[in-house]
């Protein structure tokens, strides 16, 4: 023992400055995390008077960044186990996409009344609840594109690759960490950064919510920007949108600008790209004597661990009655998860046959309308965002300079909670004679066209140099260029963006048709304002069917419209 500290002590590396920033980064994290603790598991207060003050900021920003953290965290967990599940086991696939197509479609506030009274009775006297709750719902507003991104990536590995993983008798650990992650790292990469600019859009209403009368604040940035916007207040909205940006400039530049960079020696092709994107972060990482370090002591003999385990249990065969008994078992084990399973959906469905029986023939008319409505401006929205999403987002992905300018700007303006500016917004219409009904459509794009733009990058820059090269020899330009390259492409991405964009819109819909400013409440017709309104009025029977209609839409949207589309790039569009 006393050899190896010795032998440890010596191979210590020469620390640089790059080390030392480390080190520091690193221990002011964890003071962080240690002066927030007390806050999040401290008694519980429905309600906390939001400091407007600009000097609350720093406090209410921490809070609301390890939110972001602990919920961007799960919905990456729940994206790998999902995902490959959907992918690679098509009995799975028939019941998981479907799972997924109505999880998407329901909007994060109609999430609120089952998730938020479950996290407090778990926790009645302590703050934890509430703050379960809130991550809980920004994970909802995070995991759906992550998850559709990643479940299309595995249909679309190239053949050749996996006749080779199963030439050379990979088993799936192998095949997934080999081949299946670093082709689907780039689309991956790409929507967790739309995922944490849509973490950051639904902020607000993950911190300040009503129910049944009785308001639920947490303090953060999100609430601050919430109590601000009602308030009227446009100095501390500006502050706390000031924030807002300085964050998003700061992750784009420490996190995300190195992960895309990184992400490019992905890219499946022959040809090495001239101009590939760059991070002077990455640059700086790979200059530190420390990181190798802990790769070589720490990190690579625990992955090289994982693999022999997972590895062993793979190669395991049933032949002993020992393996044969626990295959037993765990086929009994199924069974039981299925049985409680089909019995909690049958009780769930006879409590929301009981709500909905409740509502009267009027009431049925008032949602038909509403859908209607709120179908319209949803079509309108996700049409104007597809007519300049694809142009622009081909374009940066296909020029890294122009990346480097145009992708900070656009995940700097999708971060924006729109919410936060839209009474300034609504004014100007008002004024001018728009009104809500111009504003939420202008809403919905807001919430929609990141979707779209971050998969269209993120498919453009994938597609390999050689391609991009045989074009230009052969002259292939214009919409010959388009028709036969690009658009195909990007097609598997435009898909994924294309369901995150709509169920976004959807979900945008709840913000954009009911607004409350200062003393006023604005609302127009649609399913968003009926879910806005029901949810502080508690009146659960319009919620739900309210819900439940906007859900039945979205899946017969996808099943219809957009699930044909995957196939179609699963089959037709793919190296």
């Amino acid at each position: 023992m006393a050899r190896r500290a010795q032998d440890l002590i010596l191979h210590v590396p020469r620390l640089r400055a790059v080390d030392i920033l480390l080190l520091i980064a690193a221990g002011a994290l964890l003071s962080g995390l240690l002066a927030v603790a007390p806050t999040a598991l401290g008694r519980v207060r429905p309600s906390v008077v939001i400091d407007l003050r600009p000097s609350a900021l720093p406090a209410y920003t921490g809070l609301s960044l390890l939110r972001m953290a602990v919920a961007y965290l799960l919905a990456l967990l729940f994206t790998l186990i999902f995902g490959y599940a959907a992918a690679r086991n098509r009995a799975a696939e028939r019941i998981l996409v479907p799972i997924l197509d109505i999880l998407q479609s329901i909007p994060v506030l109609s999430f609120l009344p089952a998730v938020l009274l479950a996290m407090v009775a778990l926790f009645p006297r302590h703050t934890l609840g509430l703050e379960l709750g809130s991550i809980v719902l920004i994970f909802t507003g995070m995991v759906w594109n992550m998850t559709f991104s990643f479940y299309h990536a595995l249909l679309t590995v190239p053949d050749d690759l996996m006749e080779a993983a199963r030439s050379m008798r990979l088993t799936w650990w192998q095949r997934l960490t080999s081949i299946e992650l670093p082709v689907a790292a780039i689309g991956l990469v790409w929507n967790s950064v739309m995922s944490w600019a849509g973490g950051w859009f639904f902020l607000m209403a993950c911190e300040s919510f009503t129910l049944v009368n009785q308001s639920f604040t947490l303090p953060g940035l999100g609430s601050y920007l919430a109590v601000a916007s009602s308030r009227g207040d446009i100095p501390a909205v500006l502050w706390g949108v000031g924030v807002l940006v300085t964050l998003t400039v700061a992750f784009d530049q420490l996190l995300w600008r190195p992960l895309i960079a990184w992400s490019a020696r992905f890219k499946v092709e022959l040809a090495a790209d001239p101009d590939p994107p760059r991070s002077w972060i990455l640059s700086a990482l790979r200059r530190s004597s420390l990181l190798p370090w802990v790769g070589d002591r720490v990190w690579r003999p625990l992955i090289e661990a994982v693999d022999q385990s997972v590895g062993r249990a793979d190669a395991a065969t049933p032949a002993t009655p020992r393996a044969s008994v626990s295959r037993r078992l765990l086929g009994a084990g199924r069974w039981l998860l299925a049985v409680v399973v089909v019995v909690g959906v049958a009780e769930g469905a006879l409590d929301l046959g009981r709500m909905l029986a409740g509502m009267s023939a009027p009431e049925w008319g008032r949602v038909s309308v509403a859908a209607a409505a709120t179908f319209a401006r949803v079509s309108i929205a996700v049409a104007v965002a597809l007519l300049w999403t694809v142009p622009v987002g081909v374009a940066i992905g296909l020029h890294p300079r122009l990346a480097r300018v145009m992708q900070p700007l656009a995940q700097l303006v999708a971060s924006v909670p729109a919410t936060a500016l839209f009474p300034i917004l609504l004014l100007v219409l008002v004024r001018t004679g728009g009104g809500l009904n111009v504003a939420s459509v202008l809403l919905m794009l807001l919430g929609t066209q990141w979707y779209l733009l971050f998969n269209v990058i993120g498919g453009a820059s994938a597609i390999p140099r050689d391609l991009l090269e045989s074009s230009e020899i052969f002259r292939v330009r214009g919409w010959l260029r388009w028709r036969t390259l690009l658009l195909p492409a990007i097609f598997p991405y435009l898909v994924t963006g294309g369901i995150t964009a709509q169920g976004g819109a959807w979900n945008a819909s709840i913000v954009s048709e009911y607004v409350v400013f200062g003393d006023q409440t604005l609302q127009t017709v649609g399913l968003g304002a009926l879910i806005a309104g029901a949810t502080q009025s508690a009146n659960y029977p319009l919620l739900a069917a309210s819900t439940m209609t906007m859900a039945v839409i979205v899946v017969l949207m996808n099943r219809l419209g957009w699930r044909r589309a995957a196939r179609a790039a699963e089959t037709r569009y793919h190296m």
